[in-house]
């Protein structure tokens, strides 16, 4: 199977960046919707933006606040399979490292294009935390 993996720093506390996972009036400033705040056990659902159309679901496997957080996650594309998003939070000279693994992607060349988009949106997601989350 496939992983992406991507670590960033951020210039706020770990419990801001925390927040910026888990509660859904931060999460949606970087992300997608979710219907829920996440917590472990919790089911959750993802919405567009700007659609507001059903673009996913999961559930919380587990939730340590400021250290660990892990999700199953699976999106239209993915046909019905799922994979595992874990995010870490590691103390780091001004700030936290926010690390993303999300594992469990199609190796089959025919799933390949998902992996692009996935990578290149996770990308574009990182991207749009760090000044919000900086400002919190």
């Amino acid at each position: 199977m496939t992983t992406i993996r991507k670590s960033i720093f951020l210039k706020a506390s770990k419990a801001t960046v925390w927040a910026f996972l888990t509660e859904i009036e931060k999460v949606k400033v970087w992300f997608h919707r979710y219907d829920v705040d996440l917590a472990e056990g919790q089911d959750y659902q993802i919405f567009g933006q700007e659609s507001g159309d059903k673009l996913g679901h999961g559930t919380v496997t587990r939730a340590q606040p400021h250290d660990v957080l892990e999700y199953s996650f699976s999106i239209g594309p993915m046909q019905g399979a799922s994979s595992t998003v874990l995010w870490t939070l590691d103390d780091a000279p001004g700030g936290p490292q926010l690390n993303l693994e999300h594992s469990g992607l199609s190796d089959e060349a025919e799933g390949f294009g998902l992996v692009l988009a996935l990578d290149k949106g996770w990308d574009g997601h990182l991207d749009r935390m760090r000044e919000p989350a900086a400002a919190a």
